[in-house]
């Protein structure tokens, strides 16, 4: 018989160290030669991502040891870091940025020499800043974003495509950076060059739009000496999102779109016209949250590598002739957006609900996948990772609201038939985000001890069309906390969680949702709230938040010319008076997206209310935990929260105080 124990209580293998050690994902795939590289989180290495590489025996190995740490700061949520090339018997030449400083850096990975510096440190604002790059040795340069402080002020800021040469002699010397770009844009991505190095294609857009909302695809001449002469838009506009522009073999463009109301693929025609390649209600490609994310890549034989789908994704080949896409065989529920082709093998990252994240090789020619890299080895017995749920849940007026439900489980323990677990309602980032079907060693963390977890895609998120992104549009705060509750209410409707133990918790935009909830509702009896937007009126100010998302709000919660009340009254901190149930609130030090200023003024308005509270800062740590003794403290932490609240017995945690 197995044991009888109370939801909450049960004893698990899982514990904060180890979800810590296993947080995060391969990203940025690449290849140089005949090798695979990408880039790895290190959270016991003060959160560094490590530049790795697969060697023909297929080991791996770290191509550059600590600190160096291959991760950009464009746009702050950063793009792609690194980009290489093979040189003959010279080897492989790397080019990276280094979080530290910065800079762009040249590595020779089959010499002895140290990584040498490409660009110039900056003493203006927050530097000189480089993301997606492109290296062309035949013209001894390497092509990429560079995004340029101004001023002091975190709008004081422009971005343009340039070439920085490879000699090194713009190490100390601004003048010698060639601007390709005329810098008429606000946002750029990195170049795409045609195969006869006559054109190059990128993105651009403007605020107040974010790149999901409208973007333009723009194509210019490159003449002999690398200059770009003509550049003219081929697709996009203020009401419609490019995500991605590739140049196929044989200098066909290629780009996504979401002109018919989903990311499709489409061929840009000689007369301006765009062929729809695989018309379907379905997402071939996501929001831009960072830059050089790609979705899809042409192959020499003119087929496509698609990343696709509709919440969950898979990876596909797609025939631009026939429209026939055929799905690669595997066990993976979500693909990442980063893909790389050498020959007739696409490399990609996937993970599946009983798989973390991995670097998967596809063989186009026989149909097989195998994994190359960060191959998923389970730490604990995989009996203790809880079975998922593809639930779809009706909101206010009979709205589809999606959602991911992940009741608690474990292998060895059984509630009372009369008992009904806890649940914590987890919101993601964005707002314009998703949650996906993938194995969290956070998750099972709860799951294994019997508190059950639903991922909530509330309207507002990616992977279901624009209709359903829309949703949100000028209803932040309304949109999001209203799903959220939908959800926790069937749930609690249905027999299926307990109503009077219901928490809520999310980080970014989904602290935001979890302020918001606690400030507007009665549904939670508490939240964690992790490094927040508490006051849209600060965060909106020209000190506010990063350039990036400083006008992110005009379309979020509408005009701020038009709707100034709009502002103060969506805020928690507005109605911190109202909040009457225990939170947690946790804090990067050094954010510069959602800022400490926030929080502090949020605890302010919460002094002597006698709501039990805590608060903790991280130094050291931005917008996005990737420490592990961080990420250790704060779980361990959400968790005590939780025990406390919901009158859970964990001895075994250490106690969280809470303050009043």
């Amino acid at each position: 018989m197995v044991p009888m124990g109370a939801y909450g209580t049960w004893p698990s293998p899982i514990d904060a160290r180890l979800a810590a050690a296993h947080d995060g994902m391969p990203e940025w795939v690449g290849v140089v030669g005949d090798e695979v590289w990408w880039t790895e989180p290190r959270p016991v290495e003060g959160g560094r991502r490590a530049l790795m590489r697969r060697r023909p025996d297929g080991e791996a190995e770290s191509v550059l040891p600590a600190p160096w740490n291959v991760r950009s700061r464009v746009i702050e949520y950063g793009g792609r870091p690194w980009a290489g090339a093979e040189r003959g018997a010279e080897g492989p030449l790397v080019v990276f940025a280094h979080f530290t400083d910065q800079r762009l850096y040249a590595y020779e990975p089959n010499s002895t020499a140290a990584p040498r510096p490409l660009t110039p440190l900056s003493a203006v604002g927050e530097g000189l800043r480089w993301a997606d790059p492109v290296v062309l040795v035949d013209r001894g340069e390497v092509w990429c974003v560079l995004e340029e402080f101004t001023g002091e002020a975190p709008t004081d800021v422009r971005r343009v495509i340039a070439a920085v040469p490879l000699d090194g002699s713009a190490a100390e010397d601004r003048s010698r950076v060639r601007e390709l770009s005329d810098g008429r844009h606000q946002f750029v991505t990195g170049p795409r060059l045609s195969p006869d190095g006559r054109q190059a294609a990128w993105l651009a857009w403007d605020h107040p739009s974010m790149p999901w909302d409208g973007t333009e695809a723009l194509v210019a001449d490159v003449d002999g000496d690398g200059v770009f002469r003509r550049a003219r838009a081929i697709a996009g506009g203020p009401e419609e999102s490019v995500a991605q522009v590739e140049w196929t073999a044989d200098g066909r463009l290629l780009f996504a779109s979401d002109r018919s109301g989903w990311w499709n693929l489409y061929q840009a025609g000689p007369d301006g016209e765009a062929i729809a390649l695989c018309a379907r209600e379905e997402e071939f490609a996501g929001p831009l949250w960072q830059i050089g994310r790609c979705w899809f890549h042409p192959l020499e034989n003119g087929l496509i590598a698609v990343v696709h789908g509709k919440g969950a994704t898979a990876l596909g080949i797609l025939d631009p002739e026939t429209g026939e896409v055929v799905d690669a065989a595997g066990p993976w529920t979500a693909w990442h957006c980063t893909l790389a082709v050498h020959g007739s093998r696409v490399v990609g990252v996937a993970a599946s609900p009983r798989t973390a994240p991995e670097v998967v090789e596809l063989d186009t020619r026989s149909g097989r996948t195998r994994v190359i890299g960060c191959g998923h080895d389970d730490p604990v017995d995989p009996a203790y990772y809880p079975e998922p749920q593809i639930r779809t849940f009706a909101g206010p007026g009979g709205r589809e609201v999606h959602a991911l439900l992940y009741p608690p489980h474990h292998p060895g323990r059984a509630a009372p038939a009369d008992e009904l677990p806890p649940y914590v309602i987890r919101v993601h980032g964005g707002p314009t985000g998703q949650a996906q079907l993938v194995l969290d060693l956070e998750i099972a963390y709860f799951t294994s001890r019997g508190i059950g977890v639903v991922e909530v895609n509330y309207g507002g998120s990616t992977g279901y069309g624009r209709e359903y992104r829309d949703r949100l549009r000028e209803q932040w705060g309304v949109v999001d906390v209203e799903d959220c509750a939908a959800v926790a209410k069937a749930l609690a409707d249905e027999g299926t969680a307990d109503p009077r133990r219901l928490a809520i918790r999310g980080g970014s935009a989904g602290g935001w949702t979890s302020a918001a909830s606690l400030a507007t509702t009665d549904v939670y009896a508490c939240a964690t709230v992790i490094y927040p937007v508490l006051d849209l009126t600060d965060w909106s100010s020209d000190t506010g938040t990063h350039d990036f998302e400083s006008q992110y709000m005009e379309s979020l919660i509408g005009p701020a010319a038009e709707y100034p009340g709009r502002y103060a009254d969506r805020s928690p901190i507005t109605h911190a008076h109202r909040i009457s149930a225990p939170f947690l609130l946790l804090q990067g030090l050094d954010d510069v997206i959602c800022r400490p200023v926030q929080s502090e003024r949020f605890l302010a308005a919460m002094a002597g209310r006698g709501i039990p509270h805590a608060f903790i800062a991280f130094e050291g740590e931005g917008h996005g935990f990737r420490r592990a003794d961080t990420m250790i403290r704060a779980l361990e932490a959400e968790l005590s929260l939780y025990a406390q609240t919901f009158g859970i017995d964990r001895p075994d945690v250490p106690l969280l105080e809470l303050k009043k």
